[in-house]
């Protein structure tokens, strides 16, 4: 039995006013430098594979959150640590999942498709999937109803982080698309380089407090990115879908939006130092299992089979 340390739940981690804007500030830049390589036809392809999208979106807030219940059942993980799971559960797919996608020779038309369109609706998903699965677990919901935490400002806060840059993105990219094109790799460059410089920088004052706590929240968020890696290959399998498509929608389950829960964490829970010590753990080791997962697809061979509509050769698209 894990049993997470009481004080996790009284911990309190801020890096301040300032570098929380301007986390947000980076993140809305972020998505809206992602966003220039989006086009309608992204949302068109998946359209023309509705039960793909449908499983795609209902595992994605809906099954993976209820697994990430279980797990903290399972493991009996403190208030704060349950908090830090489920948010990272609630958040759409992140779009480092398209990058991993194309390294290990996947399905990239289909991952941008399913990450464009769980980004889209997590302006509503998120914050009503969150509220409603923490209230499943006691601690969680005792530590909620303290906090007093609204779904409606959350929602907005997803709303200006996800859905406002994104709509801008898109229609740059429609209306403007040579412009989209040369400004995309460079924002994203640029956003990605100083949003890890604003987050290193402000956690490294307190880097004693993660090294104290990190036998505390390393356990629960490792089993959890292995749950949600191996759901989206089941999904994908029991969908028989082909070996680009399953590549792609493991990616797209086990691959978060920890930059969106990340800036949620602090904005909202700076008092409970575990929900943003889970998701600062969980976003290293998603990059580190990532990496690893997708270089090893590389190096094996796709193989048939499975449905027509799930090309059985990967779909480079525009990230080749």
């Amino acid at each position: 039995m894990y049993v997470a340390a009481s004080d996790l739940d009284t911990l309190r981690i801020s890096l301040g006013e300032g570098p929380q804007v301007g986390i947000k500030i980076l993140i809305a830049v972020f998505l809206l430098g992602v966003a220039l390589d989006t086009r309608l036809s992204d949302l068109r392809a998946v359209i023309c594979r509705p039960l793909v999208l449908v499983v795609g979106v209902v595992a994605q807030f809906v099954l993976l959150p209820a697994l990430t219940l279980g797990l903290c059942h399972l493991l009996d993980v403190g208030g704060s640590v349950a908090l830090g799971m489920l948010l990272v559960a609630c958040c759409p797919a992140g779009n480092l999942s398209n990058l991993l996608t194309h390294r290990a020779h996947g399905d990239v038309a289909l991952s941008i498709s399913l990450t464009t369109c769980s980004n889209l609706l997590a302006v509503l998903a998120t914050p009503l999937a969150f509220g409603f699965w923490s209230a499943r677990y006691p601690a969680a919901d005792e530590l909620l109803r303290d906090i007093r935490l609204d779904p409606v400002d959350m929602g907005v806060e997803v709303a200006l982080l996800i859905g406002l840059p994104f709509a801008v993105g898109v229609w740059v990219a429609s209306r403007y698309p040579g412009l989209a094109s040369r400004l995309r790799r460079p924002v994203e460059v640029a956003v990605l380089t100083a949003l890890l410089l604003v987050i290193v920088a402000g956690l490294a004052a307190r880097g004693g407090i993660i090294v104290d706590h990190l036998d505390e929240v390393a356990l629960p968020a490792i089993i959890q990115n292995a749950v949600v890696l191996l759901t989206g290959y089941v999904v994908a399998r029991l969908l028989r879908m082909r070996a680009a498509g399953v590549r792609a929608m493991t990616f797209e389950m086990g691959v978060r939006n920890t930059a969106l829960a990340l800036v949620l964490a602090l904005a909202y829970f700076d008092q409970l130092g575990g929900v943003a010590l889970v998701v600062a753990f969980w976003a290293l080791w998603d990059v580190f299992t990532g990496l690893a997962l997708s270089t090893y697809w590389r190096r094996r061979p796709l193989h048939g089979g499975g449905r027509d509509g799930d090309s059985a050769a990967p779909t480079q698209g525009r990230l080749s």
